[in-house]
């Protein structure tokens, strides 16, 4: 099964949504290294694309599996490998 990890942030990326991109980054290298799926995309909070599928949003957001687990804060690799384990 792939997990798909999504962040929504803005374009150009600010501190905060880098900071939450490599933290995704950091936690799917080690579920990767157990041999999970992960897949990580980038979003753009004002595309429409990212507004009609999640409405406005609070940035940087996480979103696995399509749903949005954070918003408006940075989470820590920990907290991201914790939240897509409960996916698996």
């Amino acid at each position: 099964m792939t997990i798909s990890i999504e962040i929504i942030g803005v374009e150009p990326a600010c501190y905060r949504c880098k900071e939450t991109k490599e933290n995704a980054e950091k936690a799917a290298a080690k579920l990767r290294a157990e041999g999970q799926d992960i897949t990580i995309d980038k979003l753009d909070v004002m595309a429409k694309s990212t507004m009609d599928r999640f409405g406005v949003v609070r940035t940087p957001a996480l979103v696995v599996n399509g749903s949005i687990k954070i918003m408006g804060k940075v989470p820590d690799p920990g907290v991201i490998e914790r939240i897509v384990r409960k996916e698996l």
